[in-house]
């Protein structure tokens, strides 16, 4: 086994790559590029260019992880974008091939590298095969737009997302830990299966999320209420809310831990995880007529 003059990276000898001699790259030249492209690399600094250089994919530009391709010329690709070119190299159209880039999977075994999030906050350091896996978890990852009711795909911190829900969804804004709602529906029979994010709060200067969903448990319409916490779960354990509806002297209560926005809608409505009124209750608090009118009022505190 060869070995390159970085400091913990080994490379293959030259049979070893995987490619035959009529398409091979010229080895020396390829660990002499790689050797000179990582050799200011050093663990734990913030700095990738060098990195970014070597490992991005060209096309996608996202990091590249074994198998990881690359055409006669020594251009490379992920395997993702390999099947997408029709076998042809994007840079230079040579046919691409099988042939594999082993010395670069070799260079990124001896990486660490900051998590890609580390703008945002994250100071963790990890080896390259193992720095995707904490980043798909990362607490400091963008949120998904939360609205429910619609398939958005916008991302971003939460100071974005509360003005994207305010300016793009409309949603209304309202400052304080209490609440009332009121849901008025002409005919509850023509709602069987639909969503609404009500409104977002401002509390104790945090945001939550009001919702609510009309669906099917078996064949029984049921509606449900439920609060979401814009944050990551481990902050959302410190509050509790309730949520009160009712009508003609009755009432029923949930009182619960709000749901991170991490969880998506549907996983909190399938965990029946806030509070749920059948339709004839409904109807019953409505006063039994076949209008709709339910007033849900709420309060969120911190956990002591």
């Amino acid at each position: 086994m060869a070995r390159g003059s970085g400091a913990g990276m080994e490379f293959p000898d030259a049979e070893d790559m995987d490619c035959d001699s009529s398409t091979a790259i010229d080895f020396d030249n390829a660990r002499s590029f790689i050797a000179s492209a990582t050799s200011s690399i050093k663990v734990g600094v913030s700095s990738t260019s060098g990195v970014h250089e070597l490992l991005e994919c060209p096309i996608c530009t996202n990091s590249m992880y074994p198998p990881i391709h690359q055409c006669p010329n020594g251009h490379t690709l992920c395997s993702k974008c390999k099947a997408t070119v029709q076998n042809r190299c994007p840079i230079c159209r040579q046919e691409l091939g099988n042939i594999r880039c082993l010395a670069l999977e070799k260079v990124a075994e001896s990486l660490e590298l900051p998590c890609r999030y580390l703008n945002a906050g994250c100071s963790e350091i990890f080896p390259y095969y193992s720095k995707l896996k904490h980043e798909q978890l990362c607490r400091y990852r963008p949120y998904n737009c939360p609205y429910a009711g619609s398939e958005c795909l916008v991302s971003g911190d939460i100071p974005a997302l509360v003005a994207h829900l305010r300016d793009d969804h409309k949603v209304d804004m309202h400052d304080g830990c209490t609440f009332n709602h009121r849901y008025v529906k002409s005919n509850a029979h023509e709602v069987e299966n639909a969503t609404w994010m009500l409104t977002v709060f401002n509390c104790f200067g945090k945001h939550f999320c009001l919702h609510f969903e009309a669906f099917l448990i078996g064949k029984a319409p049921v509606y449900m209420a439920f609060l979401r916490f814009m944050g990551e779960d481990s902050e959302a354990k410190n509050f509790l809310y309730s949520l009160e509806v009712g009508g003609s002297f009755r009432k029923l209560i949930w009182q619960g831990v709000p749901r991170s926005i991490r969880d998506d809608h549907r996983k909190v409505r399938d965990d029946y995880d806030g509070l749920i009124i059948h339709r004839n209750v409904a109807l019953v608090f409505s006063g039994g007529r076949q209008e709709l009118k339910l007033r849900v009022t709420g309060r969120i505190w911190r956990e002591q």
